[in-house]
């Protein structure tokens, strides 16, 4: 069994709210940032977004800038590091890390460091936000199986791709992070099965919240139920999605015997409303890098929609059409990464917001379309 990484975060930081980011260095993505309760560790602004007067015009703001036309898509840790705003790329990347930049009003973090612009953007760099002055810290990583966070109540794991989320009839074999969760807590003398609040795919990468006990279950299963939780994917797709931001709405259907969704009339007494927002993040040759914000949670619901629209996720092997000489970008999974997960803490309402990078092969994938891009 891989080992599980359990950061050192003491009950003390979990009752106040505190920031982790756990890495090992800057990589081509960027490190992770998990915020905890960010509402209670820094004044100022509540929800990540840049401080506004009375008349909602943005305050306490030491330096700004407008990206301009000849300089889209550049980074936007070299856009901070030019001499004529923050100087170097350490100092870009310190504020990245200790939560002083915003990007179009919210709030960027280092894992948003390769962030491509674009024309219009509008960047801000928070110097002497409050609560900022030290790195946040760390949290160590060990295994495959990270959990980003524990209390009595729940905990958020970041799911590698292959591993399912939860065990399924039909595959009793397989391992699931329920099973790892459930031998972890055995093997500590505690008896505890996770409850299951929500899934994602088996190859697709990123953040689970599991309850510990059925009361916890019910309230944050209530909150996915009012689709109060924010949810955001990336994914890198086939094509250039047209216009580069919009909304995707659709109604499907569950074939119980193919096991997939199928698109179907609004009048289908079946139909389910599947409603995703998205936008380009970076455009390649033949392929873009998107953010998929979940309105609703169907299942494959970002992997049906994207196809439905010409833009099948790269690595697709179920919801795809024509040849295979169609899809010529290798990759063994479908390109899917579950990147921020955002809900209210069942037992009390403190709000919690994690964030994981993508992993390495995720990672590798857009380098190399980078590169072929170039």
């Amino acid at each position: 069994m891989s080992p599980i990484l359990l950061p050192e975060i003491r009950r003390t930081n979990q009752a106040r709210g505190a920031v982790f980011s756990p890495s090992d260095g800057f990589s081509a993505m960027g490190s992770s940032l998990f915020v905890v309760d960010q509402h209670s560790c820094l004044s100022g602004p509540t929800d990540g977004r840049m401080p506004t007067d009375a008349e909602g015009r943005k305050t306490d703001v030491k330096q700004g800038w407008t990206v301009e036309r000849a300089e889209a898509g550049v980074r936007l840790d070299k856009y901070l590091a030019s001499a004529d705003r923050l100087g170097s790329r350490a100092k870009a990347i310190a504020a990245l890390e200790r939560g002083k930049v915003f990007l179009n009003g919210e709030e960027a973090s280092l894992a948003d460091a390769a962030r491509r612009l674009m024309p219009g953007d509008a960047v801000r760099a928070w110097m002497d936000r409050p609560g900022t002055a030290k790195p946040r810290p760390r949290a160590r990583a060990v295994g495959d199986l990270a959990i980003l966070y524990e209390d009595d109540d729940l905990l958020v794991v970041n799911k590698p791709a292959g591993l399912l989320a939860v065990p399924l009839e039909r595959k009793a074999d397989a391992p699931s992070v329920s099973d790892r969760l459930a031998d972890h807590f055995r093997a500590r003398g505690r008896r505890i099965r996770p409850f299951v609040v929500h899934r994602i795919d088996r190859d697709t990468s990123g953040l689970v919240v599991f309850a510990k006990h059925a009361t916890a279950q019910a309230a944050l299963k209530d909150q996915f139920r009012r689709r109060e939780p924010e949810r955001v994917y990336w994914a890198v797709v086939y094509g250039h999605p047209d216009p580069p931001q919009g909304t995707w709405r659709d109604h499907l259907t569950w074939d119980t015997k193919a096991l997939i969704q199928k698109e179907t009339s609004p009048r289908d007494p079946r139909a389910s409303e599947a409603i995703s927002d998205y936008r380009v993040l970076e455009p390649f040759r033949a392929a873009s890098l998107i953010e998929v914000r979940l309105r609703t949670g169907r299942r494959n619901q970002i992997r049906i929609q994207a196809r439905l629209r010409g833009h099948t996720l790269v690595g697709e092997r179920r919801y795809v059409y024509g040849p295979d000489d169609l899809r010529t970008i290798a990759f063994e999974r479908q390109a899917l990464h579950a990147r921020r997960l955002s809900f209210l803490h069942p037992a009390d309402g403190r709000p919690l917001t994690f964030e994981a990078p993508p992993p390495a092969d995720f990672e590798t994938l857009v380098a190399r379309l980078r590169a072929s891009s170039s």
